[in-house]
């Protein structure tokens, strides 16, 4: 999901001089989902669930990570930053500690996810 999602960023929502942001958190208990955020610059660029054809070579990505994911959804990016965040959740269990790690690599357990958004593909 997160490549799919990280695609479709690089694809339809590269602004030239701009860059994607990933963010991926994981609860440090069992107490939700795993999250997948990548946000763009494009905001006019709404992505949409399509059905592709059998010998259609591109369009399931979304469809696909709509199957997978417990839900997903499309908001504003945070912070107020122009353009719009891509999100999906999995569901899981940790036992053990498990931080948040941004693009860079950082880990950082104390920041809160994105905004609470709720809703489904």
């Amino acid at each position: 999901m997160a490549s799919e999602l990280c695609a479709n960023a690089v694809r339809h929502g590269r602004v030239p001089g701009r860059d994607f942001h990933v963010r991926l958190t994981a609860p440090l208990d069992d107490s939700g989902p795993i999250r997948i955020e990548v946000s763009d610059t494009r905001g006019e660029r709404q992505p949409t669930l399509t059905t592709a054809t059998p010998e259609a070579e591109r369009g399931r990505g979304l469809f696909l990570v709509s199957q997978f994911a417990e839900r997903w959804a499309v908001g504003p990016r945070p912070n107020g930053g122009p353009g719009k965040t891509v999100w999906a959740e999995i569901a899981t269990k940790y036992g053990s500690s498990a931080p948040i790690v941004d693009v860079h690599g950082t880990a950082d357990a104390s920041r809160p996810a994105c905004g609470d958004q709720r809703g489904g593909g």
